[in-house]
């Protein structure tokens, strides 16, 4: 029997906080049954298998990422909204080891789910806006998204790895790491004649 007041919501905050504390690849649906108390039949009600679970998890993970950042960087333009933009993501990567890693990863999530999720589609509007503040455009608006997701995943991944030996200040590369992006989106290059498609 099903344990009184579980539901798909639930059971996916509760596989999000397993994530967290033991990382997104070691989640078993086993162990989330554990957690909630149930057997680990009385999950499949709510959730398909493991692959739809982490999909859920990505998609709850996309909303609360997605609040944070439009929430720091609220009337703010140009700097101010990059480092905004970038400190709130660092600190949920931080805080919310296992649920940004859904984030990051490519998982199958159901298509009608992904169709009511506003924070995959919400994390688009605010870099791209963000982005325009720089005065870019297409193509350069994408080459930018790709460049700041790259620069904040990989700071954020190797920073969690222990990836980082040398005894200079984290925070300090970081605060230096986005100067550098300010200038360089400042001064984004042209696109050049002949450029591959």
């Amino acid at each position: 029997m099903v344990r009184a007041g579980l539901t798909a919501e639930r059971v996916t905050i509760a596989g999000a906080e397993l994530a967290d504390e033991v990382g997104l690849d070691r989640v078993t649906m086993s162990q989330l049954a554990r957690r909630l108390g149930v057997k680990d039949a009385s999950l499949y009600t709510h959730v398909r298998n493991l692959e739809d679970l982490r999909g859920r998890i990505a998609l709850l993970a996309a909303d609360e990422k997605t609040i944070r950042i439009a929430e720091a960087t609220s009337g703010l333009a140009g700097k101010d909204a990059l480092v905004a933009f970038a400190d709130a993501w660092r600190e949920y990567a931080h805080k919310h080891p296992g649920r940004y890693m859904a984030t990051q990863t490519p998982i199958q999530i159901d298509p009608a789910l992904a169709a009511k999720a506003a924070g995959p589609r919400r994390a688009v509007e605010l870099t791209y806006g963000m982005l325009r503040g720089y005065g870019l455009t297409e193509p350069d608006l994408t080459d930018a998204v790709r460049l700041l997701r790259s620069t904040f995943h990989g700071f954020v991944a190797l920073e969690a790895a222990g990836g980082f030996a040398h005894d200079r200040s984290l925070q300090q590369s970081w605060v230096r790491a986005l100067d550098a992006l300010h200038t360089l989106l400042e001064h984004w290059p042209p696109s050049r004649e002949g450029d591959p498609a």
